[in-house]
């Protein structure tokens, strides 16, 4: 496995805020330099500022991650300012509509794939040109358990991230030969970004929405969320290269990635981290034997 010394030039999506300022802000303090993208111009004028007052390097360009038309030239300017991409962060993403699948619009259940299924094959489109000539990269993709898992009543969010989590496994072994490392990252249940819904939510209490963010916060308030400190430190740990070898491989906030690395060696034997599908060991099937 190739070694490859940490990224020096950053580009986050959905970097005006939340979660995606957070990691900005960390990735500038450890010397990198930082470019933004994300819809709300005052926004990210105040995650600039907040890197460049702490004496770090930023500039962004308000795009749409779904709209091509916007974010390759939005990419294009950042990079002729600041030089080429060698860390992306796919952050950008929604929760989508929460209520049964046949109750929820249509619409809205496939925006939820556009922005966070789309919008991260679009950003990685336009930066992989770079990465792939350069023979240098790293791609995180933030992915949650509920596309690991299952999360009814939010299907658009939990298939959406199922979709990231599969396409980070086969980006990588596509990216593999060109020194690219890709992963996806679980940041936990947070009390930012999205996790601040459940918060501000006011939504009747027989509701979807009432019950789903309810149990958001219950789970935050029993100790089964993450301190956004420790997701962000996760993904500058990602940036270093230290953990290239787990490249294609879905990560969490929960997980002791020094420990995962120390066993590189069955997670590739097992492939572990991965989505899989679980089946029965081979057997004679008892209706076949009664009729034999």
């Amino acid at each position: 496995m190739w070694v490859d010394p940490p990224a020096r030039h950053a580009l986050i999506t959905g970097g005006g805020r939340g979660i995606g300022r957070l990691v900005a802000q960390a990735l500038a303090a450890h010397g990198m330099a930082v470019r933004l993208i994300a819809r709300s111009e005052n926004e990210l004028a105040e995650t600039v500022a907040l890197i460049e007052a702490a004496g770090g390097t930023a500039a962004a360009e308000v795009a749409d991650v779904t709209e091509e038309w916007s974010l390759g030239p939005a990419v294009e300017r950042l990079r002729d300012r600041l030089g080429p991409v060698e860390l992306l962060v796919n952050n950008a993403g929604i929760v989508g509509p929460v209520g049964p699948s046949w109750e929820v619009g249509a619409d809205e259940w496939w925006r939820t794939m556009e922005v966070n299924l789309r919008g991260t094959f679009l950003a990685t489109e336009v930066v992989l040109a770079d990465m792939v000539t350069r023979r240098r990269g790293r791609i995180v993709n933030l992915s949650s358990q509920a596309g690991v898992f299952r999360w009814p009543l939010v299907s658009a969010y939990s298939v959406s991230k199922a979709a990231v989590v599969k396409f980070t496994e086969n980006l990588a072994l596509e990216t593999s030969r060109h020194n690219i490392a890709v992963f996806s990252v679980h940041p936990g249940l947070l009390p930012v970004g999205m996790g601040e819904q459940a918060y501000v939510d006011a939504s009747p209490p027989e509701s979807s929405e009432a019950r789903v963010y309810a149990w958001v916060r219950r789970e935050i308030a029993e100790g089964r969320g993450a301190e956004p400190e420790r997701a962000v430190e996760m993904i500058v740990r990602l940036a270093s290269g230290d953990y290239d070898e787990l490249s294609g491989r879905q990560l969490s906030v929960h997980d002791d990635i020094d420990a995962v690395l120390e066993a590189v060696d069955e997670v590739r034997d097992r492939d572990l981290y991965v989505l899989g599908l679980a089946k029965l060991a081979p057997v004679v099937s008892r209706r076949r034997w009664r009729s034999a």
